[in-house]
């Protein structure tokens, strides 16, 4: 949105341009515009249905009016406005009006970093809010991915490998135990802050999750979804640097900075051991780096402070033959401990394939697989095909590789999963 301004500061934006100013700022800034909705209205369905018409009042002004000088707080505004009036039309408004006039009373539309961190912690506040201990913890996580973050109901069921309407019906329960008790949309006390850190990271860890590796679609990233989990974990970090939230914003780091190598210009998928290790960004990977050892010196540190010091050992290493498979399999050994699941085996099972020999990671896919976990996750199976292929067990792997290909829904995986399939 910035560089589109940059653009057209010296010479009058055309409709088009305002146009496409308009919907770059709801791919960009319509979730924050929503959660200062929420705070407002208390309801997210009201909130979710203001935000909506706040864009639309948007496409009929700004061409006529011109561009205000902060879009996101002008939103805002004009999504409360129509909040009311919309609430002017229930027959209980009467009783509401003298609270709703307050708070319009708070309205602010200039360009001040005031307007804008308000906003934010109207964002965070949210988070904070879906996580609070009287939502069922069943239903805090996928509550914030679908109205804080904007992760569709598919995409949060794949990541919890569960189907679509039963996540659909955590989330209603979610938004309804948020209304009723009245839980305030605000960013904590500091004695509240720590016993809903665990949920509030494991949020911010799942939508890095789905803009590194998009669950369907037609990208390998979504590159608004991986910065804006980093943008959260820094602002959880400023309020509250445990170790663990320092160890998730190093994750996030070190596997942001690989973004550019992972796909072709075709966005096609390029492997790590196959990637141009000099188009990674090295700023990215010193942050991390630093951020990494600052956890682990806290002696306190938990899952995300290992995965990140399993991911600095693959940025350490000058090539892909040159890593350190040993550190990463004793670091996936202390992961198993702290988190047990089929997933982090999964994981480790690459590893110790590298270490120990292909046949003894194979061994460890088809424990996990044997007792019918990760059935459904074509990663499992797509790991498994490419152990097969590498052992010459050719019809094994393409049986593997076509199970693969019946699980994945994002395009360049499929394209991948093909691939293998016409060399064998």
């Amino acid at each position: 949105m910035k560089r589109l301004r940059r653009e057209m500061s010296n010479v009058p934006p055309s409709a088009t341009d305002i146009h496409q100013l308009i919907e770059e700022t709801y791919r960009s800034e319509s979730r924050r515009v929503f959660a200062s909705l929420v705070r407002f209205l208390r309801d997210f369905d009201l909130a979710e249905e203001a935000m909506h018409e706040a864009f639309a009042a948007a496409v009929e002004r700004w061409p006529r009016e011109g561009l205000p000088d902060n879009p996101r707080a002008w939103l805002v505004s004009a999504g409360r406005f129509k909040a009311l009036d919309a609430r002017r039309r229930l027959s209980h408004f009467n009783t509401l009006q003298p609270e709703l006039a307050g708070r319009l009373a708070e309205i602010a539309e200039s360009n001040t970093a005031r307007v804008d961190r308000a906003i934010e912690d109207d964002r965070l506040g949210l988070v904070f809010a879906c996580c609070h201990p009287a939502i069922d913890l069943s239903a805090q996580i996928p509550l914030t991915l679908r109205e804080v973050c904007g992760l569709t109901t598919e995409e949060i069921a794949g990541a919890f490998l569960t189907l679509p309407a039963t996540m659909a019906q955590r989330i209603v329960r979610g938004k309804a135990k948020v209304r009723d008790a009245g839980i305030p949309i605000a960013i904590p006390a500091a004695d509240e802050l720590s016993e809903r850190l665990g949920s509030v990271l494991t949020v911010i860890y799942l939508v890095f999750n789905e803009g590194y590796s998009a669950t369907s679609g037609e990208a390998i990233t979504r590159a608004d979804l991986s910065g804006e989990a980093i943008r959260l974990g820094r602002l959880v970090v400023e309020l509250l640097p445990e170790p663990e939230a320092i160890g998730l914003l190093a994750l996030m780091l070190l596997q942001e900075s690989r973004r550019r190598a992972r796909s072709t210009t075709d966005g096609d998928i390029i492997l790590l051991e196959e990637q141009d290790r000099s188009a990674w960004d090295t700023r990215l990977i010193a942050e991390g780096r630093s951020l990494v050892d600052q956890s682990l010196k806290a002696l306190k540190f938990g899952p995300y402070t290992l995965q990140a010091a399993i991911a600095a050992v693959h940025a350490d290493a000058p090539t892909a033959a040159a890593t350190d498979w040993g550190r990463i399999a004793s670091l996936y050994d202390a992961l198993i401990v702290l988190n047990p699941s089929p997933v982090v085996e999964l994981n480790r099972a690459v590893a110790v394939a590298m270490r120990d020999g292909l046949a003894a990671g194979l061994n460890v896919i088809d424990l996990i697989l044997g007792r019918g976990d990760l059935a459904e996750y074509h990663l499992a199976h797509a790991a498994r095909a490419d152990l097969l292929r590498r052992l010459g067990r050719k019809d094994e792997a393409r049986v593997a590789y076509e199970r693969a290909l019946t699980l994945a829904q994002q395009e360049p995986e499929r394209r991948f999963l093909m691939k293998r399939l016409s060399q064998l």
